[in-house]
């Protein structure tokens, strides 16, 4: 399981109902089924991926999140999971209002595009950053809205949706004082905890 994954499973309450927008192979929710038992659902794309979440015994849907959600019922789960794949939509906007019709509550992890060592990138270099994190080339690359800590809290603000929890890490999924102090310079990623 990825170590960021590893930050939020707190935020999701035992015996709730999950689903995993862009899933990936399923190692979240097979950990969520382990640990909290939840009722589990991932939407994914890839075929490959799929077929690892049935290997790992994960209940997961073939489906573009594009697409929307307009297959699920209202309310019908406690938290829907948006992880490192909101700057690849073609719409973030519309799903996260998708995210929070379909379930109580929703979590995000995406990359802060404003963080000091890509500004610095740009700056010095005069092309697209390149990192771990950014390992694509301006023509290549799956994102396709940047987006800042500053614009999505600007964006929670204007839809009247609320922040229950916050925090922005570095690569190594740790957080600082500067992070806290001042997260769209110095965090990497922003993970937040919204609600309606």
């Amino acid at each position: 399981m990825r170590a960021d994954l590893s930050l939020i499973q707190d935020w999701i309450a035992p015996h709730s109902r999950v689903l995993d927008l862009g899933c990936g192979d399923g190692a979240f929710l097979a950990h969520l089924k382990r640990t909290r038992q939840i009722s589990d659902c991932g939407l994914e794309i890839d075929a490959d991926k799929i077929q690892k979440c049935l290997e790992a015994g994960v209940n997961v849907i073939e489906q573009d999140v594009n697409l929307g959600l307009g297959n699920f019922e209202s309310q019908s789960f406690d938290t829907v999971v948006l992880a490192q794949t909101l700057q690849a939509l073609q719409k973030p906007d519309e799903i996260i209002e998708e995210m929070l019709r379909v379930g109580r509550n929703g979590i995000l992890i995406f990359p802060n595009f404003a963080y000091w060592r890509h500004r610095l990138y740009l700056l010095w270099r005069g092309h697209m950053p390149k990192s771990e994190h950014l390992p694509y080339e301006w023509f290549d690359t799956p994102n396709v809205h940047l987006c800042t800590i500053n614009d999505f809290d600007t964006l929670c603000r204007q839809k009247r949706i609320k922040v229950l929890h916050r925090t922005v890490v570095d690569d190594h999924q740790h957080s600082s004082m500067l992070m806290r102090l001042v997260p769209n310079w110095f965090g990497i990623n922003a993970i937040y905890h919204i609600t309606r």
